[in-house]
């Protein structure tokens, strides 16, 4: 067995070196308070509560959670959604940012500058076959990841979920056992319709939002969750009620930002920030960031490409674009369609839809 002696180079943990210099000399007030930190311990994990003095948790590590891993968009430490509607390249980005923060590369035009780290990306979205023809060309052969990046998909011969009380508690449990074995300390969620599991699809949701929460603070973790936006108003900004399912889920996260599609540039979109604790309102509705889908070689990925008011990319109705499209949605509930076919077809919200009928039925 080594000594202290043997291995002069051993050092002794800092509470025992305190402890040995109490019986020399008397102790400084530093000392003394940095000893009682120790012997404190951690928190047991049965109690409910960690209680510390206000004061100490003010010497919290100033950085926990000062580094940008995208920009304002999203901090280390946090749990952050990205949402918009389908088609509008949230997978995407998602990749984008994977690769970017495995490789220790920022995004240009994002900033933040990061050491390579360890990224697993739960794509639930792209078959392998979808995903190969985003990131490889005939010409340029395949887009070479970094070594850290890690995509994962489901087993669909996997059998575990037998032995768990339900489809939550086996996927949870899967994803824990992957962060342990990888050590991987960032995670990106494509996206959390999948993996839903019960028929009460805003309870399901939330529940799932504070699970990721006690993973976070359990293992340090960084959380990217993606998820869809319902069917909304052009016209309007883009909100946190635009989130599909509930609401209630940015009340469960440190951030959110949303992608938008411009309506006067088909080929733009924005990226806005709708919740931000750690870091600075940026990209509000006066500022969005700018940036259009392009893949020069074999790697599609966002362009930033400036800022501008949100205001100038939504859709701007005339008086006579708005009773168009009124006499259009009257003419479709007389022919009996459904609320949802009149607002698919009238490119309208369902709301929209829905107050129109009410008040026609009060005529």
């Amino acid at each position: 067995m080594n000594s202290y002696r043997e291995n002069p180079t051993f050092e002794r943990p800092i509470e025992i070196e305190l402890i040995r210099s109490m019986s020399h000399r008397k102790l400084t007030a530093k000392e003394n308070k940095q000893l009682d930190k120790y012997l404190q311990g951690p928190p047991d994990s049965g109690d409910a509560f960690i209680i510390k003095p206000a004061a100490d948790w003010l010497e919290t590590p100033e950085d926990t959670n000062a580094g940008m891993l995208f920009g304002d968009f999203w901090y280390q430490g946090e749990l952050c959604i990205m949402f918009a509607d389908t088609n509008v390249g949230k997978s995407i980005l998602a990749v984008q940012i994977g690769d970017s923060l495995s490789r220790g590369v920022p995004i240009p035009g994002i900033g933040g500058s990061r050491p390579a780290e360890k990224v697993l990306y739960f794509d639930f979205e792209l078959s392998a076959a979808q995903f190969k023809k985003r990131y490889s060309s005939d010409l340029h052969g395949n887009y070479q990841f970094g070594p850290g990046f890690t995509r994962l998909v489901f087993n669909p011969e996997a059998d575990g979920a037998r032995k768990f009380a339900t489809y939550a508690d086996y996927l949870n449990n899967a994803i824990e056992n992957v962060l342990i074995t990888s050590g991987a300390k960032i995670l990106i969620i494509d996206n959390i319709t999948c993996l839903r599991s019960s028929t009460e699809a805003a309870a399901s949701a939330v529940a799932l939002m504070s699970k990721l929460q006690a993973m976070k603070h359990q293992y340090g973790l960084s959380i990217l969750v993606l998820a869809h936006t319902p069917k909304r108003n052009p016209a309007r900004p883009i909100g946190r009620n635009d989130l599909q399912g509930s609401k209630m889920l940015i009340n469960f996260t440190d951030s959110a930002f949303a992608i938008g599609e411009s309506q006067t540039d088909k080929s733009l979109r924005y990226l806005k920030q709708i919740k931000q604790r750690s870091g600075t309102l940026v990209h509000g509705a006066d500022s969005v960031c700018l940036c259009r889908m392009i893949k020069p070689y074999n790697f599609l990925h966002f362009d930033i490409c400036g800022r501008e008011p949100e205001s100038r990319h939504l859709l701007h109705y005339t008086d006579q674009q708005r009773k168009a499209t009124e006499d259009r949605m009257i003419q479709l509930h007389e022919q009996g369609q459904s609320l949802r076919a009149i607002a698919a077809e009238t490119n309208s919200s369902l709301g929209t839809v829905a107050r129109l009928v009410r008040r026609l039925e009060k005529v």
